[in-house]
């Protein structure tokens, strides 16, 4: 699994790159399927559940899922690409919000936060705690910034399917849930909004927006239980490389 999750590591290393203004998210989408492909794994996303392309795209507004399409990329943009892979029999899937040329500072906030709501989040994953303690420190860490937080949408266990029990809500409370065990392959992946955290789903079946047009951000990584500590699978490393940014930034 932990080599599935870095074929989309690298496969978002080669992409980060390419995220600038003027890139074509639909031709960002033919080059991560020839990428993954070189790299000897089947893409993790295309034609499952009738999906129609290897990455979801999603800009500014759009939360998640949104299908690559040919309007360029603007200056202020935020573009969230989440990609999945398989290996070997096995998924890996995860996600990274860039930035596109001069970003409101509140939505450069909000990238910040997400992700280290995302980080919060891993820390709880520990055998003996319970899934709402993950999601109680990405809830509050979000909360605490004044985001909004998704309710809507969740992560999920991984394995053989791409998405596997048990459901990974961003919001909950210590304590609940299920207890965490050792082995346990987890994609943890807050979905924070700037303004309000209800959402809707564009005609096409895959597009999910917020409500008030205001911007969303999401990060991703695959995560296990080992020796009853959080090891994450996937890395940011290749992003950070590419960028030129540390990994804390």
């Amino acid at each position: 699994m932990r080599q599935a999750a870095l074929v989309v590591s690298r496969t978002l290393g080669m992409l980060a790159a390419e995220v600038k203004e003027g890139a074509i998210p639909a031709k960002l989408d033919e080059m991560a399927e020839a990428y993954i492909r070189e790299q000897g794994a089947e893409p993790g996303f295309l034609g499952l559940y009738g999906c129609p392309s290897t990455l979801l795209i999603s800009v500014n507004e759009t939360v998640v899922h949104g299908l690559p399409g040919n309007r360029p990329f603007e200056s202020g943009d935020v573009v969230s690409i989440d990609c999945g892979a398989v290996l070997n029999g096995y998924y890996g899937d995860h996600a990274y919000t860039f930035e596109v040329g001069e970003v409101a500072p509140e939505t450069k906030k909000l990238l910040q936060v997400t992700k280290e709501a995302l980080y919060k989040g891993i820390e709880q994953m520990k055998a003996g705690n319970r899934l709402g303690d993950i999601s109680y420190a990405i809830q509050k860490h979000a909360e605490d910034h004044g985001f909004g937080v998704v309710r809507d949408l969740v992560g999920h266990g991984i394995g053989k399917k791409l998405h596997e029990d048990p459901q990974v809500p961003n919001f909950g409370k210590k304590g609940w849930g299920k207890k965490l065990k050792e082995g346990l392959v987890l994609a943890i992946e807050p979905m924070i909004t700037l303004g309000s955290y209800r959402v809707k789903q564009l005609k096409d079946g895959w597009t999910i927006n917020t409500v008030d047009g205001k911007p969303a951000a999401h990060f991703e990584h695959d995560v296990a239980i080992v020796n009853g500590q959080p090891e994450i699978l996937s890395t940011f490393d290749y992003i950070y490389e590419a960028l030129g940014i540390t990994a804390n930034a």
